[in-house]
């Protein structure tokens, strides 16, 4: 069966700035593009996967934060597609929710949907939404130290369920 990581966007592959809707604003975080690379080496699919709240709050538009998705493409330079997938959840905080982090549904669908193996999948990102992701879709979880939150904050990495990472080159360079 087929294996994949489910990763955060903003404080795990490109700088956290809140509603970012400007492409320029874009700022990979380093090691990103190595440790997509490696995944990819490694046979990993991968997909995006991330809550986007300010569309639902009238911040800014799909079609901003699509354009800041092709930035970050771009500035990986990576063969295209760069991604297998890709989950861009609007909903803002107390609006009903179908694929809001932490809620499963696009991780699950695509372990249904492209036969992967959950006991081979992660979901790396930097916040409880999505450590609470993974844990609710079966799938393995991980933090890194490269977004707001304090990895230790999240309960699940307090009480030791879910490994830390500096960032996710390092995380990727832990892959068998």
């Amino acid at each position: 069966m087929k294996r994949a990581l489910f990763l955060d966007r903003d404080g795990t592959l490109i700088v956290d700035k809140v509603y970012l809707a400007d492409p320029a604003g874009v700022e990979l975080i380093p090691g990103a593009a190595e440790g997509l690379r490696r995944a990819r080496s490694l046979g990993y699919m991968i997909f995006l996967f991330t809550n986007q709240s300010g569309i639902g709050r009238g911040i800014h538009s799909t079609e901003d934060t699509l354009r800041v998705n092709a930035r970050m493409e771009e500035m990986l330079g990576l063969p295209a597609p760069v991604f297998d997938g890709t989950c861009i959840a609007p909903e803002g905080p107390g609006e009903p929710s179908l694929y809001r982090k932490p809620s499963p549904r696009f991780i699950q669908e695509m372990v249904a949907g492209h036969g992967l193996d959950p006991a081979g999948c992660w979901m790396v990102g930097d916040s409880a939404a999505d450590v609470g992701a993974a844990l609710s879709a079966g799938i393995r979880a991980a933090s890194v130290r490269t977004g707001r939150v304090a990895p230790e904050s999240i309960p699940a990495v307090a009480e030791g369920k879910v490994p830390v990472f500096a960032d996710f080159g390092t995380f990727a360079a832990s892959l068998a």
